[in-house]
């Protein structure tokens, strides 16, 4: 037997293995999704989708598979498929609603598909309040919007939302950001207005001072409405996702633009209750301290958790509502807010402050692998 004849006999037998490992993969998976649906059987009848779902059980699952993947795929591949195969399962019962800011093709668009999977039905409104107004409202299960950029910081007008809404933190989703230029202009020469989110225009600030000096900087509610307003005008770019270049039909001119190349953006997922804790666990709390603005006020919010180790990760100031110069505090911690000792603090907090609400307990996010690419507000 020659050499080719060799190869040709060996591809096949490869070919044939795969062939046999692909109905194999196919019948657990089918074998998977007979027992969510027996999982849903022993829940009962429920009101809705929303009933069947637990974020917590999901990111047991997804911290699972990321410990145990020993390659060739990514830990992000891996995620990727399990995501989609747990989106599946789930929507047997009925898919989940998600409200998100849209329209198609924002990066948020992108954290709601990376977080849910794609078997769900998605709801893109105009603003960041449309989202939490279709929550309460139950027009949608759950919501996604944009709290905090790593390079441009917080999204100041979804904390602020928060502090008047009963709504409830249920999970958090990072994404890498990478910007693109598109437009239809033959050359950048031609191109008189760029269109982009605001935030997204003061990430590639010094890109465009660098290439595009002299073009009018326009702010829209989002980067899909940016490349909605430049694909008909070849005087025009817009700054948005590699998503909305599809979406919207649009060249991209030049990718990956963003100032700096470890740009990402922070999102949480609105839901109208808490969920129990999954092991690794984060914690929002939005708090005031009783006297407003006496000596060690911040101090007396602080010092319950150092005392108890709890560890703080983020802590941002607002304008209070109720007083003026008087100001609220959003704090995130790690650890859940009905496990010790983030319980017993929150017992201590209570007694002391003039207020003491917690957001959310929710699974930490899994990062992203520095190399991926697929986030893209």
């Amino acid at each position: 037997m020659d050499e080719n004849n060799s190869k040709s006999l060996d591809l096949n037998s490869v070919r044939k293995r795969i062939d046999a490992l692909d109905r194999q993969i196919q019948e657990l998976i089918s074998a998977r999704a007979e027992l969510a649906l027996n999982v849903g059987a022993a829940k009962g009848k429920l009101a809705a989708a929303v009933d069947y779902y637990r974020p917590e059980r999901e990111a047991q699952v997804l911290r699972a598979v990321r410990e145990h993947n020993q390659g060739p795929l990514s830990d992000e591949e891996m995620l990727r498929l399990f995501r989609e195969i747990m989106s599946a399962c789930l929507a047997q019962q009925e898919p989940l609603r998600i409200a998100y800011l849209g329209p198609e093709g924002t990066f948020t668009q992108q954290a709601v598909q990376r977080h849910f999977g794609h078997s769900n039905d998605t709801i893109a409104v105009a603003g960041i309040e449309d989202v939490f107004q279709q929550v309460e409202s139950k027009e949608a299960d759950f919501g996604v919007v944009p709290i905090e950029n790593s390079t441009q910081g917080v999204v100041s007008h979804t904390l602020d939302i928060f502090a008047t809404s009963e709504l409830k933190i249920c999970g958090e989703i990072t994404l890498r950001v990478h910007q693109n230029l598109l437009s239809h202009a033959s050359d950048l020469g031609k191109i008189e207005r760029i269109y982009s989110h605001q935030q997204s225009l003061s990430q590639c600030r010094r890109w465009i001072q660098q290439h595009l000096p002299t073009a009018e900087c326009i702010a829209v509610s989002s980067n899909a409405e940016a490349a909605r307003r430049a694909r008909y005008s070849p005087d025009a770019a817009a700054i948005a996702s590699r998503a909305a270049a599809s979406i919207y039909n649009l060249p991209i001119k030049f990718s990956a633009i963003e100032d700096q190349q470890d740009n990402s953006t922070r999102f949480l997922v609105l839901g109208r209750g808490l969920f129990a804790a999954s092991g690794a666990d984060k914690t929002t709390l939005l708090m005031a301290t009783a006297e407003g603005d006496g000596p060690g006020d911040l101090y007396s919010l602080l010092e319950p958790l150092n005392r108890h180790n709890i560890n703080m990760t983020r802590i941002e100031s607002r304008p209070s509502r109720e007083s003026t110069w008087g100001y609220v505090f959003f704090i995130d911690v790690l650890g859940h807010a009905e496990r010790e000792p983030l319980r017993s603090v929150l017992a201590e907090l209570g007694k002391s402050s003039s207020m003491v609400r917690v957001l959310g307990s929710y699974p930490q996010a899994l990062a992203e692998s520095p190399d991926q690419k697929n986030g893209e507000k």
